[in-house]
């Protein structure tokens, strides 16, 4: 027996399946909560953070560097009460520091 394989778009594929399209949603959430306290970030560190995974009620940040990450712990608690006034069940962001990963 010999199968097709057609490829299909990622957007189909994400949709069709459960796993995927829930990945897809908390993507997009993260993204949109970067977005939010985005006002809230000093202009010269937003180019260093990234929107991270989402665990239940903790949010990730991804940060390039130790100085943007510890200048960024200062500013947890005023992002999480922001987040909240949005919406948002946040009750806790953790700070993950990118490593370079060498080739």
């Amino acid at each position: 027996m010999h199968r097709r394989h057609e490829s299909i778009p990622l957007l189909q594929a994400a949709s069709e399946s459960p796993t995927l399209a829930q990945l897809t949603r908390l993507t997009r959430d993260s993204t949109a909560r970067l977005k939010a306290i985005e006002p809230l970030i000093p202009p010269s560190m937003r180019a260093s953070i990234q929107a991270g995974p989402i665990e239940g009620m903790t949010w990730c940040l991804l940060v390039k560097g130790n100085a943007a990450a510890s200048k960024l712990r200062q500013l947890l608690p005023s992002f999480e009460a922001h987040l909240r006034t949005k919406g948002w069940d946040v009750q806790h962001i953790r700070v993950k520091i990118q490593t370079r990963t060498e080739s």
